[in-house]
């Protein structure tokens, strides 16, 4: 079986049809409501690894307070390195984002569509109201989530001006100029990092909504 889900997988993660996709999932007993909960959980993950990613950069950095000489280029190395990482890490959170819309749709519709199955009248209520509860939590974390995002360009934007400025100021005046950008750094990346552990919270909450019974 996960040797047919990889196939499947890789298969329409080429092509690119999401309709298509979730529906030779199903064919193999993979569906929406089992995509959105693994999306999640990758979303989760790919916070957690941002978070990391700020940090070292953030490290990388504080090189630059306690610099007393040495070879510039280096430290140069180091922190354009971070910085790359750092936003691969972010563009991975919204890429990740980005899945869960898409799977959050899909399975959204597909169960308004079948409320007009049922030919239990109480059964179609109970469904109607975990849909609402469901939906009411989804956007709440999506919220979390985008908060979370949009609190990573300010940092980004740091990471990016001090990596270009160094590269082209590789003396020791240059040092002088970013060590003033640190703390306001330190402080983005802190705020950043408490938005993301929130929308890690709000994603927990979403899960457990899900899986109820």
């Amino acid at each position: 079986m996960p040797y047919l889900l990889a196939i499947v997988m890789s298969i329409f993660t080429l092509t690119g049809c999401q309709s298509a996709y979730y529906s030779a999932m199903e064919q193999v007993g993979y569906h929406k409501r089992d995509i959105m909960v693994d999306r999640v959980e990758d979303a989760k993950q790919s916070q957690q690894d941002a978070q990391q990613e700020f940090t070292s950069a953030l490290e990388a950095l504080s090189v630059l307070t306690n610099f007393d000489g040495g070879e510039l280029e280096s430290v140069y190395n180091q922190i354009n390195d971070k910085y790359q990482d750092s936003e691969q890490a972010a563009q991975e959170v919204s890429d990740r984002i980005a899945a869960i819309e898409d799977v959050s749709d899909a399975l959204f519709k597909e169960w308004q569509d079948e409320l007009e199955l049922y030919t239990s009248s109480k059964l179609k209520r109970a469904s109607e109201v975990k849909l609402k509860e469901t939906k009411r939590s989804y956007n709440t974390m999506l919220a979390a989530m985008k908060r979370a995002e949009d609190k990573m360009t300010p940092v980004l934007n740091t990471l990016r001006d001090n990596t270009l400025y160094l590269k082209h100021n590789l003396n020791a005046s240059a040092i002088g100029s970013l060590q003033g950008e640190f703390m306001s750094l330190e402080q983005d990346i802190q705020y950043a990092i408490q938005q993301m552990n929130a929308a890690i919270a709000e994603s927990d909450k979403f899960l457990e909504q899900l899986n109820q019974k």
